[in-house]
């Protein structure tokens, strides 16, 4: 899990720096309607889970919820068929 937390992280990287290349050429009015706020969303999600105790209850939920959202990168090279959430996956961890 912790190859995917850092795949998710480092996509969510590139795509900030995609967004502040377009805020530089553009100006921050072109973000007026981006993404860039459910990025930082997916990022503290990220944070969360590598700072929560394995033993908490929402651990394996939170689990799911980022192999969920890393299917939003399942075209890069990098990413990893295993990742997909599978529906036996919500309640272990």
């Amino acid at each position: 899990m912790d190859d995917l937390v850092k795949f998710l992280r480092d996509r969510n990287m590139e795509d900030n720096h995609a967004y502040a290349e377009v805020a530089h050429r553009f100006g921050a009015d072109a973000l007026l309607d981006s993404h860039l706020p459910m990025l930082d969303l997916v990022d503290m999600l990220a944070r969360d889970y590598q700072a929560m105790d394995p033993a908490d209850s929402r651990h394996a939920g939170l689990a799911y919820a980022l192999r969920v959202l890393a299917q939003s990168y399942a075209e890069h090279s990098q990413y990893r068929q295993e990742w997909r959430p599978q529906a036996d996956q919500r309640d272990t961890p």
